[in-house]
């Protein structure tokens, strides 16, 4: 049962390649991946729980291997909609959901289009939305958005080159914890970059202007809705330090908050603590399903 299996299916008819490990009768686990990623992040924390639950990893549409169609929505609420289309063509009702780096926006998307479907949700080193809270790597994120469009796009394409997915990946680790880091991350991502991905990354990077706008709509869901929440995190990340995850708090008082010594690749450092926490929490979630 703790076998991870790699397949494909039919979304919305786009060939959709997604990890899946545990039984069928399970209660699920999504795990939306990030950015510059796939759902090979996912890899190891897998079987580690499929002995209990049914855990699902998607490639979105133009990541990893799945396939890039040309009239695929390339933005946060494209990836959502097909974030939806993949859960009910695996049959999919309820589901505990997995949010890390650019997979919260997403993910957060998916869970206020039916909040009743979401169990509870689980924030590691997700984009989060307050403004105020963010790490100093987005000052110069947001220092491009004051260019006009051609020129923003143009800055956003001089990063996605491999040095750069070599250091979102190192992030802001400490030289204690680098080597953890397999260059297989940026290794494999890199090679599955293609002209056309290209654009697509470039498309989703300008969205985080735009994303800004819908901070107040994710908090309304976070603060009326309420979702059991355990947040993981790393603070050695220049994009979400320890003042991300505390700001959830704002919306969220009641959230289990784990501070670990790692970084925004959490599975990759500190695989133990975090399988631990999960299990203990998961065990806690299913226990309120069944009362």
């Amino acid at each position: 049962m703790t076998a991870v299996h790699h397949r494909h299916i039919d979304v919305d008819g786009v060939d959709i390649f997604y990890r899946e490990a545990g039984a069928p009768d399970a209660p699920v686990l999504l795990l939306p991946h990030g950015y510059p990623c796939s759902s090979f992040e996912f890899r190891n924390l897998m079987p580690r729980l499929a002995d209990r639950w049914r855990t699902l990893a998607p490639d979105y549409p133009g990541m990893g291997y799945s396939a890039t169609p040309e009239d695929f929505d390339y933005s946060f609420d494209g990836y959502a909609a097909f974030l939806d289309g993949f859960v009910r063509a695996m049959g999919v009702e309820r589901f505990t959901l997995y949010l890390h780096d650019f997979g919260s926006p997403i993910g957060a998307r998916l869970a206020i289009m039916n909040p009743g479907r979401v169990a509870a949700q689980i924030i590691q080193n997700g984009d989060i939305p307050y403004a105020d809270a963010l790490g100093p790597k987005y000052a110069g994120i947001e220092k491009s958005w004051a260019l006009p469009d051609a020129e923003m796009r143009a800055e956003i394409e001089k990063s996605i080159n491999e040095a750069t997915f070599r250091e979102e990946f190192l992030n802001d680790l400490g030289p204690e914890l680098r080597d953890r880091i397999p260059p297989d991350l940026w290794k494999l991502h890199w090679s599955l970059m293609t002209p056309d991905r290209r654009e697509i990354v470039v498309d989703l990077i300008a969205g985080l202007k735009t994303n800004r706008d819908w901070f107040p709509e994710h908090r309304r869901y976070l603060g009326t809705h309420k979702p059991r929440t355990l947040i993981i995190w790393g603070p050695q990340d220049f994009y979400m330090p320890e003042t991300s995850a505390r700001a959830y708090l704002r919306d969220l008082p009641e959230a289990e908050l784990h501070l670990l010594d790692g970084g925004h690749w959490l599975l990759e450092t500190n695989l133990d603590e975090v399988v631990t926490l999960i299990r203990d929490f998961l065990v806690r979630i299913d226990e309120g399903e069944r009362r």
